[in-house]
């Protein structure tokens, strides 16, 4: 089916759904950012309006970014869809209905001209660009300290926890590492769409998230280093064969999610990509070069992401009930032939998707004014 054998072929994908993680932080991304700042940075209907166009034609496109990388999961990670879906069931339908307000919020806001039913969508729209982003933050914390899930005998997987349970203190600040991110991500944005007083203000909102998130992202970095126990695998069987989850062995140590960072050296350019671009872009904000920090800020998104996947290398989903249950990109895959015709579609239509996305970003390109709004008041949301 392709030139790569079945464990190159486990690689490969773990490659592939790490690229569709970011693209979708970075593409619906700045749409969630955008959204959280909505009730903050428009301070009368019309500047509302203008935050809101700059996103009105391409959240829809970029939210399909979330269904195709939840789609790929699914097909090369069955396992580890199931017990996600499984465990993290509550959590995962509070982001969902959170994602309904945006259809009808962008759909309906402005229907009516009453200030109090525009009010009540924008902070509609509030909730489904804030709530996602903290929820995945959270999601990426609790993978970090271990689910507690297990597998019997016949491989049918239990969970013990709560959705309480995923509150933890560590899951939260991971949280407010993903919304400070996404927010800066989204003030950058709109710094680069918008003009007059929402431009001036988004800049400074950059500011102040692009701080916070440095902040808890050095947070979360001291915190896994002296206060987490990382997992380590101890044996495994061969990589080219379909594993049973429960044929390696597991142990956890301290300072574990570290391990990979002195085996693999140049995995410390995730976490310095990370903090330079927060840097950068903010520093590119300041001084008016939109573009760039734009550019700089998904570089970010890019390095945090990184972060976690190079630290939890080759765990995908951890156990803490049963560390031996703890998944990985060698032992939750499909089988050889699935991920071989996986490839083959994957490499034919994801550069046809980015060139198309590109096209469409440049022929949208430009401000959104106040001005544009009134002209097309009844074309625009």
């Amino acid at each position: 089916m392709t030139f790569f054998d079945y464990e190159m072929l486990k690689l490969i994908w773990w490659v592939f759904i790490g690229v569709l993680l970011v693209g979708f932080s970075i593409m619906d991304g700045f749409d969630m950012g955008v959204a959280a700042w909505l009730p903050f940075l428009g301070k009368t209907d019309d500047e509302r309006r203008v935050i809101i166009n700059t996103i009105g034609a391409t959240w829809e496109g970029n939210q399909t970014w979330l269904i195709t990388a939840g789609g790929a999961i699914f097909a090369a990670w069955p396992l580890v869809y199931a017990a996600a879906f499984s465990g993290l069931y509550v959590a995962l339908l509070l982001v969902l209905f959170a994602l309904f307000f945006r259809p009808v919020g962008f759909d309906y806001r402005s229907k009516l001209a009453d200030p109090r039913w525009r009010n009540g969508w924008d902070w509609a729209l509030f909730i489904g660009g804030a709530v996602p982003a903290l929820v995945f933050g959270v999601a990426f914390g609790n993978l970090l300290i271990g689910l507690p899930f297990y597998y019997d005998d016949t491989l049918r997987s239990f969970y013990t926890g709560s959705f309480w349970q995923l509150l933890n203190p560590f899951a939260l600040l991971c949280g407010a590492v993903s919304l400070s991110m996404l927010m800066m991500h989204g003030a950058i944005y709109l710094q680069l769409r918008a003009d007059g007083a929402v431009q001036k203000r988004a800049q400074k909102a950059a500011l102040v998230t692009g701080i916070l998130c440095a902040v808890s992202f050095t947070l979360a970095g001291l915190w896994v280093t002296f206060g987490i126990d990382g997992y380590r695998l101890t044996s495994v069987h061969d990589l080219n064969l379909a594993i049973n989850p429960l044929s390696k062995t597991v142990e956890k140590v301290s300072g574990g999610w570290l391990v990979n960072y002195q085996t693999y050296p140049w995995m410390i350019l995730a976490p310095i990509t990370g903090f330079a671009g927060i840097g950068l872009s903010l520093l590119s904000a300041h001084f008016k070069h939109e573009r760039t920090a734009f550019i700089f800020s998904s570089l970010t998104i890019m390095g945090v992401i990184l972060t976690a996947g190079f630290s939890m290398f080759p765990f995908v989903m951890p156990s803490s009930t049963n560390p031996i249950s703890s998944l990985t990109l060698w032992d939750a895959v499909s089988s050889e032939k699935t991920l071989g015709i996986m490839f083959l579609v994957t490499i034919i239509f994801l550069p046809l998707i980015m060139v198309y996305t590109s096209w469409v970003f440049r022929v949208l390109r430009g401000k959104v004014t106040i001005q544009s709004i009134k002209d097309n008041t009844h074309t625009a949301y």
